[in-house]
């Protein structure tokens, strides 16, 4: 099964220092707002969901959400989350570590596209 969002070595290793720290997490897609389109992590629980959101896979045990309008967007796209130096100026978690979590993008191709891994609405 193709996966839909991937998480590179830097950033799992943020994330599990994040997780040591703060505990469970969960990653939410930015729509532009604030951080531009950036991938944004929360404490799990602490960025509000909704029936407007879609869960597209878990990266190192974190769910990994974004709105169904984002999703119409993204979804022939593959997602790799990565990290980069500097502060960003959103709500993210980690922004007062230095680093800022950042997408990377890529279509799939035809025969990754007949073995998606399927993706879950948010259900209150």
């Amino acid at each position: 099964m193709t996966k839909r969002v991937l998480v590179m070595l830097e950033a799992s290793a943020l994330i599990k220092d994040l997780k040591g720290r703060f505990g469970d997490l969960m990653f939410h897609q930015s729509g532009g707002c604030c951080d531009g389109s950036s991938p944004m992590c929360f404490e799990k629980g602490e960025f509000k969901l909704g029936g407007s959101d879609v869960k597209i896979g878990t990266i190192d045990d974190c769910e990994f959400w974004m709105s169904k309008d984002q999703f119409e967007y993204w979804q022939h796209t593959q997602l790799t989350i990565g990290i980069t130096k500097g502060y960003g100026s959103s709500f993210s978690i980690e922004i007062p570590t230095g680093f800022r979590f950042m997408i990377h993008s890529r279509l799939f191709t035809d025969d990754e596209i007949k073995d998606l891994e399927p993706v879950e609405l948010f259900e209150d």
